[in-house]
């Protein structure tokens, strides 16, 4: 009987693993790690955006501190509605300048990578968050009688999402007759006695308005602390009987 000496044990197989060491194994942690990186990256640049609720300006839809998803993807598609929770970037004015202390070089380190996969919100104090309230072409005026906004000369009737203190019926009023441009939105807070929204800021270059460009997304969850998840309300019934505006 002859023997076949091209074939291999299992013991020589055993040893040949062995002398090739670790690095098979760290190979693929690498390669997984890597994946997840890049998939968490496309993740936070195209679908979904974590952000931290900084102040009290949407109460009581959101509080301090709440950690939100905001869902860049489908207003891409289908734009947006009244009554959405959007955040965008400053337009110019809105936020003070303010001057961030240096972090440790190792904090910072893990700050960057996990904004860059989407799992820090550090720069949720560059944005802002409100609740869109006129589209393009509207006509937004405040107020009538009752202390309502009015779109399109259709009164809106808030209560389902305005803080109220005390025996308000409304918020106090801040005059303002606008017609929002092109390509640009009016927002205003839920917590409207304590809110620097569009209405502040008409005396800017931008008049108040916010350009769509700079809407990051419509928020939709609430994610943290766990007992608030949930969903956030766009309350687009509100807005049921308000027309399109005249040539969109």
């Amino acid at each position: 009987m002859t023997t076949d000496s091209s074939s291999t044990s299992p013991d020589s197989a055993t040893t040949a693993r062995t002398r090739r060491g670790p690095w098979p194994f760290i190979r693929d942690i690498l390669v997984i790690l890597v994946v997840a990186v890049l998939v968490s990256f496309l993740v936070k640049t195209f679908l979904v955006r974590s952000f931290y609720i900084p102040s009290g300006s949407m109460e009581n839809t959101l509080q301090i501190d709440d950690r939100i998803l905001v869902d860049e993807l489908t207003p891409r598609f289908g734009g947006y509605d009244r009554g959405d929770v959007v955040v965008f970037r400053d337009p110019g004015g809105w936020l003070p300048i303010t001057v961030q202390p240096p972090q440790p070089p190792l904090a910072a380190a893990f700050d960057w990578a996990g904004s860059l996969v989407g799992l820090s919100a550090s720069d949720s104090k560059d944005h802002l968050i409100k609740r869109l309230i006129g589209l393009p072409g509207d006509h937004v005026v405040c107020c009538n009688a009752l202390g309502q906004v009015t779109v399109n000369d259709v009164p809106v009737d808030e209560t389902p999402y305005l803080k109220l203190s005390g025996s308000q019926s409304a918020p106090r009023e801040m005059d303002y007759d606008v017609t929002v441009p092109e390509d640009s939105v009016w927002v205003l807070g839920d917590n409207r006695d304590s809110s620097q929204d569009s209405r502040y800021h008409q005396d800017q270059p931008g008049g108040g308005f916010v350009p769509l460009d700079n809407v990051v997304g419509r928020a939709f969850l609430k994610t943290w602390p766990i007992e608030r998840l949930g969903t956030i309300d766009g309350h687009h019934d509100v807005f049921s009987g308000v027309p399109e505006a005249e040539g969109r």
